[in-house]
């Protein structure tokens, strides 16, 4: 069994594409995933599985809830590597986001430019787009176009949802 943090896009968003975790975690349970733990209710979760869970997850949540998110799978190994790549760790977990991408991020500059406000800066390793927003990302323009920036789909999540993520595979260990 390998354990996975796999991380929901778009549920529980302004009444839109319901989905508690306490209903999930007994059918993710139910398709043998083992040692399910959850954060908040934006679709952070951590599970052992004898392979990657993507698809399972999408049919069940689609199946059972009448709904299929994106949903991205990543390892521990990856997930370490991107908190240890993270150039803003000493900034206000709550003004640090970390987007993650299915696949390495080719930037679009110009629309990044574009969007981008002067005090907001970032970072890419990989296929993860790190930002720091010091006035929030209530009102960014870029976060409002991030896709369009990254030319793909990804979900985002602050640093203190990745240190409270980083502790519960602490936890499990």
């Amino acid at each position: 069994m390998q354990t996975f943090i796999v991380l929901l896009r778009g549920i529980n968003v302004g009444g839109h594409n319901k989905l508690p975790m306490k209903d999930l975690v007994p059918l993710l349970k139910s398709y043998h995933y083992q040692d399910i733990s959850t954060y908040i209710q934006t679709g952070n979760i951590l599970l052992s599985a004898k392979y990657n869970p993507e698809q399972d997850i999408k049919k069940l949540i689609t199946l059972n809830f009448g709904f299929t998110p994106s949903v991205f799978v990543i390892s521990v190994s990856d997930f370490s590597t991107a908190v240890a790549n993270n150039p803003y760790q000493n900034f206000d977990g709550k003004l640090v986001h970390f987007y993650f991408c299915q696949a390495p991020i080719q930037l679009n500059l110009e629309k990044t430019q574009k969007w981008q406000s002067s005090t907001e800066s970032y970072h890419i390793a990989d296929n993860v787009f790190y930002l720091h927003a010091p006035d929030g990302i209530g009102r960014s323009k870029l976060v409002a176009n991030i896709e369009s920036c990254l030319g793909q789909a990804g979900t985002g999540r602050n640093l203190n949802t990745i240190n409270k993520i980083t502790m519960m595979l602490e936890d499990n260990k």
